[in-house]
């Protein structure tokens, strides 16, 4: 039976009819008929209060990247829907399934310049996937439901809703809209059997088949295909930084990270193989460097959901289109089971190679001060390789990837193709309410933490479990390792004077601690996991140390640099 309620508490019932139970958000003059809605749904939805807009689209990332559920920002209009463009932008690149409500001014005031008036629609439409400007209140389960259907099919993405006023405040008889179908939108394609059979036919027939393991991977929830398929036939594989917790990192078939910081042995031996088998991944120029040499040998074949990604900047021979748990599962039938036992073995030189040189000396160093690699992989060690790495971007980011390891899948949250630095904390935040049951780690640099160092308020105000792990450097210790390399050594605004971050914690009545001996660091990691909710562990950490392997910018991806 219909019932006529405001275009506001339309809002409410539709989130609740999508099975949101989870909002990041911060009230303003436009958005507050919403807001008012909300009071009278405090136990169906949870409302979280950002100390910042970006704050509120980054935790909604963080909540959807672990839970694989669509997350939610609501926030004003103007400076409130200005705020969350670089989220909004970020999700986009990393396909991350958000939904972003702002308010707006009413329909009638729309182009007069009105108070906190800007054209949301008009901003974010190159960086979204679908964006829409509710204008009547009969709109609002429509546009709801589209935008839930739309952010979680087929490649995910963010969506923005831009609700004017009136429609906030209008009346509607309401009734629940399902939207599972658009005319032009074809979310993820049958399987083409024929593009599936020649798959099939080029990987039976390879000598030195690689997989390249990317984050579509994740999103399809297709890991137990994967490895199935590297089993089989025994590939082994990569991964992209977005990508790393798909297959386990002791999984024997897991050669490591792809791309300029990633490991030796799969970048060199991409230029080795003879095909090379792409899934949910998209060629970033961090994978892939010269373009010019990359994989020249190699035919290639891209399993993708995305048809725009073919051939965008590597020819495939071979291109299957579809969601990938459809398309691998119609593929494993076809994949005969044999060995590349002398193929798989040649990568063992390459890792031992740089396990000598690089990580040896990056997790099990003796003497000096601490390093970024020995604390990212003690803290995984003692949280059994079963946590949620978080990280922000940056030196932090590429240690963490590196010897952070993985053993469930959704377990790496970081800004990958947008590298947005204060992305880390709030995106902390929101993966403790997309995952409530794990801990969350989270690794960041001195530089990124002050970016949305406010957002420790949302921490102490939902005792967010955050494990917060201050790699502090007193540089912005990524463009600082670029000047040291390519720039003669010209520190040019890297040097960072930073504040007492222990005594900002305690001002947040967050537990801290600061470690600066490495003969602490092991009793100082026990008390923040053993610490119920959140905690600050502060590393002074090596200042000049260096993210080793590294591909430099442009050169080939097997032309990697062991040491500087």
């Amino acid at each position: 039976m219909k019932q006529r309620i405001t275009g506001a508490e339309a809002l409410m019932r539709s989130l609740r009819h999508e099975g949101v139970d989870t909002l990041f958000g911060y009230p303003g003059g436009a958005i507050m008929p919403v807001y008012d809605a909300l009071y009278d749904h405090r136990d169906e939805l949870n409302h979280v209060l950002v100390r910042h807009e970006q704050g509120a689209v980054h935790a909604a990332q963080g909540y959807a990247r672990v839970s694989g559920r669509v997350g939610v920002a609501v926030v004003t209009s103007g400076p409130g829907a200005t705020n969350t463009v670089t989220g909004v932008a970020d999700a986009m690149i990393d396909s991350t399934p958000i939904v972003v409500i702002c308010g707006q001014v009413g329909a009638a005031m729309l182009g007069t310049d009105a108070f906190q008036e800007v054209d949301v629609v008009g901003m974010t439409q190159p960086i979204s996937k679908w964006n829409y400007q509710i204008r009547r209140a009969e709109d609002v389960a429509w546009a709801v439901s589209r935008a839930f259907y739309i952010a979680r099919s087929g490649r995910p993405g963010p969506v923005v809703l831009d609700f004017a006023r009136n429609a906030q405040v209008g009346m509607v008889d309401y009734e629940p809209a399902r939207v599972d179908f658009i005319r032009s939108y074809v979310s993820a394609p049958k399987p083409d059997m024929e593009a599936v059979r020649e798959a099939a036919r080029l990987i039976n027939n390879a000598v030195k088949p690689f997989a390249l393991i990317g984050q579509g991977v994740e999103l399809a929830g297709a890991q137990t295909e994967v490895r199935a398929l590297l089993e089989k036939a025994q590939i082994p594989a990569g991964c992209t930084l977005l990508g790393l917790s798909a297959l386990p990192t002791d999984h024997p078939l897991n050669m490591g990270m792809l791309g300029m910081h990633g490991n030796l042995g799969p970048n060199v031996m991409t230029n080795q193989c003879d095909v090379l088998i792409a899934i949910g991944m998209r060629f970033d120029d961090r994978v892939t460097g010269n373009l010019q040499t990359y994989a020249r040998q190699a035919k290639v074949i891209h399993f993708d959901i995305d048809p725009s990604e073919f051939n965008k900047l590597v020819h495939a021979h071979c291109t299957v289109l579809g969601d990938c748990r459809q398309t691998l599962s119609a593929l494993l039938p076809l994949i005969e089971e044999t060995t590349h036992q002398h193929w798989v073995d040649g990568f063992a030189p390459y890792a031992e190679r740089e396990y000598n040189k690089v990580i040896s000396r990056a997790i099990h160093p003796t003497d000096g001060p601490l390093l970024m690699g020995e604390v990212v992989r003690a803290v995984s060690e003692a949280s059994r390789h079963e946590a949620i790495l978080v990280t922000d971007v940056g030196q932090n980011q590429m240690f963490g990837a590196r010897y952070f390891q993985y053993s469930k899948p959704r377990s790496i949250v970081t800004s990958g193709g947008c590298g947005t630095m204060g992305f880390g904390l709030p995106a902390a935040i929101g993966a403790t309410f997309g995952a409530p049951e794990r801990t969350v780690c989270l690794f960041v640099g001195d530089g990124g933490l002050q970016m949305t160092l406010q957002e420790l308020g949302t921490i102490m105000e939902q005792g967010a479990p955050v494990k917060i792990i201050l790699l502090n450097n007193n540089y912005l210790g990524n463009v600082r390792q670029w000047q040291a390399m390519f720039w003669n050594h010209r520190y040019s605004f890297t040097p960072m004077l930073n504040p007492d971050y222990e005594l900002i914690a305690r001002a947040y009545n967050i537990p801290a601690r600061t470690v600066v001996e490495r003969a602490d660091l092991q009793e100082a990691i026990h008390q923040m996991l053993s610490t119920d909710g959140p905690f600050l562990l502060q590393c002074a950490v090596l200042e000049e140390d260096n993210v080793l392997p590294m591909t430099p910018p442009g050169a080939n991806v097997d032309e990697m640099l062991l040491e500087i």
